[in-house]
């Protein structure tokens, strides 16, 4: 059990350590982190977000944000697992009823891990949810659908399904991985982020309980900050990996890279226009890593008082953070090889899973769109809209 903000990040840097070292080899041959999220677990830090009155730590959006920042620093892939975790917590937090906030953050606390069945492929676009939740007419529901890019599924203890009821308003129900009628389909083949197994989700007439069913839709009927959370928590992915392929940069060339020789030097970390370059990267590097902080900030100012103004900021500071830190990646990423020289585009190296997982991560959802958030929040006070991506 974590009882504090201070021990989850000692924690996560402590994993952070322990994970390093095998995330290419896993990358590599897209060997499923079982063993390490199982690590994890028993760390207890999935449960760092149980509320105090709960027994949980309770931990600010600061500390959250720098946990996964940590983790994506050495795998980005096992840092994407929890990231719906922590967002269906939330969405407990926010709308589950005192009997389904005492239940299911028990069982995070005894460890049992949320996956994701959110996403459907095909349809007319994202809010488009074809999932149906039917009253069974038992004090129960049956769940039909199918669901793609469960990221954490095949990890999962309880998996969250997003759903529309015959209402066609959004429910979110908690099944059991074991639930007959739910099957979890390995079949992620990503060229980026390769060991999350975030596969399809099928369900097929699976009966929940009404307790297990949360009403989703109330959440975006006031302010609110489950798109802000979740959307901060892919930040600080993103600023993982800029922060990991930085480093491995800097590692390489001290360790491997040969000078040019129309520099006159003896090796390439003397090289001034290396070090130049160098000098760019980590202004980004740590730009990004304070508009991450900013945001955190942002979203802990407007859980102590939430109102309509709080909340827009909160999510526009994330929405800066987001688009800023994904760009950051992919530049970081990609000028690993150019600072490093022709050596570094080794396969057996896989120093270009860092550019895979920022490109891949990246496209959860049109940084252009955040921008145009800002854009219309700065220039004309609009405030952005509730739709659970800002």
């Amino acid at each position: 059990m974590i009882r504090d903000d201070a021990e989850a990040l000692r924690t996560a840097a402590g994993l952070a350590g322990e994970f390093r070292a095998g995330a290419s080899g896993r990358d590599a041959r897209r060997e499923l982190p079982r063993a390490e999220l199982d690590r994890l677990t028993a760390t207890g830090l999935l449960a760092i977000t149980v509320p105090a009155e709960h027994g949980g730590a309770d931990v600010s959006a600061v500390t959250l944000a720098e946990v996964f920042r940590l983790l994506s620093s050495a795998d980005a892939s096992l840092a994407q697992i929890p990231q719906s975790h922590f967002a269906y917590v939330n969405v407990l937090r926010q709308q589950g009823s005192v009997e389904q906030q005492a239940f299911f953050f028990a069982e995070v606390l005894a460890g049992r891990r949320f996956g994701n069945a959110q996403s459907e492929a095909g349809t007319k676009h994202l809010q488009d949810i074809r999932t149906r939740l039917a009253d069974a007419g038992d004090g129960s529901y049956l769940l039909t659908g199918v669901k793609n890019y469960s990221t954490g599924a095949l990890f999962a203890d309880w998996i969250p399904v997003l759903a529309r009821a015959e209402d066609d308003l959004l429910h979110v129900a908690y099944v059991p991985a074991d639930a007959p009628g739910l099957t979890v389909v390995d079949d992620w083949d990503g060229m980026g982020q390769r060991t999350t197994a975030s596969g399809t989700v099928r369900l097929e007439s699976v009966q929940v309980p009404a307790a297990h069913v949360v009403p989703h839709h109330l959440t975006f009927t006031g302010p609110q900050l489950h798109g802000a959370i979740a959307q901060l928590l892919h930040t600080a992915i993103d600023a993982g990996i800029a922060a990991g392929a930085l480093a491995e940069a800097v590692d390489f060339v001290r360790t491997r890279s040969r000078p040019w020789f129309e520099s006159g030097y003896e090796s390439a970390a003397e090289d001034p226009l290396l070090i130049q370059r160098f000098g760019e990267l980590a202004v980004r590097h740590r730009a990004a890593d304070a508009l991450l902080v900013a945001a955190a900030r942002a979203v802990d100012t407007a859980r102590a008082g939430l109102d309509d103004d709080s909340a827009a900021e909160a999510s526009i500071a994330v929405a800066a953070a987001k688009a800023y830190a994904g760009s950051a990646a992919l530049e970081i990423a990609d000028a690993l090889f150019e600072v490093s020289g022709t050596r570094a585009a080794l396969d057996s190296l896989n120093l270009h899973r860092h550019w895979r997982d920022a490109r891949t991560h990246t496209l959860h959802d049109p940084a252009r769109w955040k921008i145009q958030h800002i854009g219309r929040y700065v220039l004309n006070g609009t405030r952005p809209p509730r739709h659970g991506l800002l």
